[in-house]
């Protein structure tokens, strides 16, 4: 019975996934690619490098959907859906618009870990994320570095391609093809497509929109620590309000977030299994990392959803009234409007970030709907239709 329903996942998926992998063949027949970033192009869309040929990167991250993945299965779209049609994660997938801005992982000056790709800043940078996922069984699931390579030789487009830009004898040797292939999506991942800075935001700071006033009132509170904690975590520049704002300090916080139930009756995980977010990190020894997560951009957050590192909430204001919960004493704000219950309790309940979840006074409805409608001006141009939704 799981023989069978595996053949149909696979027949599936194949389906859904022949025409777009069709057109990047096409793209290539007869050309040369003549910059790294349009090589990456192609790699990024290539079907062809995951084990059943169903699942390219852009299948987990459409760019038609800020680089998240639309498609729905049993979870929702809590997690993602592997290429063998049954296998689902135990992690959300992330918006990668603006990923390039995240420093690579390392222990700062502070003691603190920041940066890193992944929500455990296991992969120290875009190049090292992009292989990542194409040799992970649960996702693009190709058994080997070398099975990755005879499938990027099968495409002469692609061997004369990496030879033109990385050298003739790059393709000859695994290790070296396969950092060429990860520095080509890295590059166009670098690109202006994944970070335009065209939000109503920043033309709001070029003098281009102006904004409402439920706008105006949420950006005053989201930079004050006077009246809300978001800028914390969510503020990169020294100084507020600066063009180029990636909305994320890339530090690693335990905010209480609570297990994901639905996706762990699904994915197989044991019943006892508990995720040690930066923990798990095979750089990090200091027990004090456990539930600890990358902040992440705010960029294109209205757009993104669900939220939180497993998908555990639906909507970006429930996740407000998270935060909020820690400063209000409102029976009202200890409710999960979700699921009109209690907020279930973290999954770690350790090295919670209490300091910086508490700073700041609750908020009312108003100061609520306000911060949300900033939030929604942070979404790219390209994707302001998409609120509509």
């Amino acid at each position: 019975m799981n023989y069978f329903r595996v053949q149909v996942g696979i027949f599936l998926l194949a389906i859904m996934s022949a025409c777009s992998t069709e057109e990047v063949k096409k793209s290539q027949d007869g050309s040369q690619f003549n910059s790294i970033e349009q090589l990456g192009e192609a790699l990024f869309f290539d079907a062809n490098l995951s084990k059943h040929r169903t699942q390219s990167c852009a299948t987990c991250h459409s760019p038609q959907h800020a680089f998240i993945d639309p498609r729905k299965n049993a979870s929702g779209r809590a997690v993602s859906l592997g290429d063998d049609g049954i296998s689902l994660r135990d992690r959300n997938t992330p918006t990668i618009t603006y990923s390039a801005f995240t420093p690579a992982f390392m222990l700062n000056e502070e003691g603190k870990y920041i940066g890193g790709q992944f929500f455990d800043g296991r992969a120290s940078n875009l190049a090292e994320q992009a292989i990542q996922p194409i040799l992970s069984a649960s996702e693009m699931g190709m058994p080997s570095k070398e099975s990755i390579v005879e499938r990027v030789k099968e495409n002469s487009a692609y061997v004369a391609g990496f030879q033109k830009l990385f050298g003739d004898h790059v393709i000859e040797n695994t290790e070296s093809a396969i950092h060429a292939l990860g520095e080509s999506i890295a590059a166009f991942e670098k690109t202006e497509e994944f970070a335009p800075f065209d939000s109503k935001y920043d033309r709001h700071l070029r003098g281009e929109y102006e904004m409402t006033e439920a706008e105006e009132l949420g950006m005053t509170l989201f930079f004050s620590q006077q009246f809300t904690n978001c800028n914390i975590c969510h503020q990169l520049k020294p100084t507020p309000i600066q063009a180029g704002e990636t909305f994320a300090n890339y530090e690693y916080h335990n905010i209480g977030v609570p297990i994901n139930t639905e996706v762990r009756k699904l994915n197989g995980f044991e019943s006892d299994y508990i995720d040690k977010g930066l923990l798990d990190n095979e750089l990090v020894e200091d027990k004090k990392q456990k539930g600890k997560f990358k902040v992440l951009t705010l960029r294109n957050v209205a757009v993104t959803a669900p939220y939180m590192h497993n998908g555990v909430f639906e909507d970006l204001r429930t996740v407000i009234l998270f935060y909020n919960k820690y400063n209000s004493k409102s029976k009202k704000r200890q409710i999960n409007p979700e699921t009109s219950e209690v907020w279930r309790p973290p999954e770690v309940l350790e090295n919670i970030s209490l300091k910086e979840l508490e700073t700041g006074p609750a908020l009312d409805d108003k100061r609520i709907d306000a911060l949300l409608a900033f939030l929604k001006t942070l979404t790219d141009k390209r994707y302001e239709y998409l609120l509509q939704d």
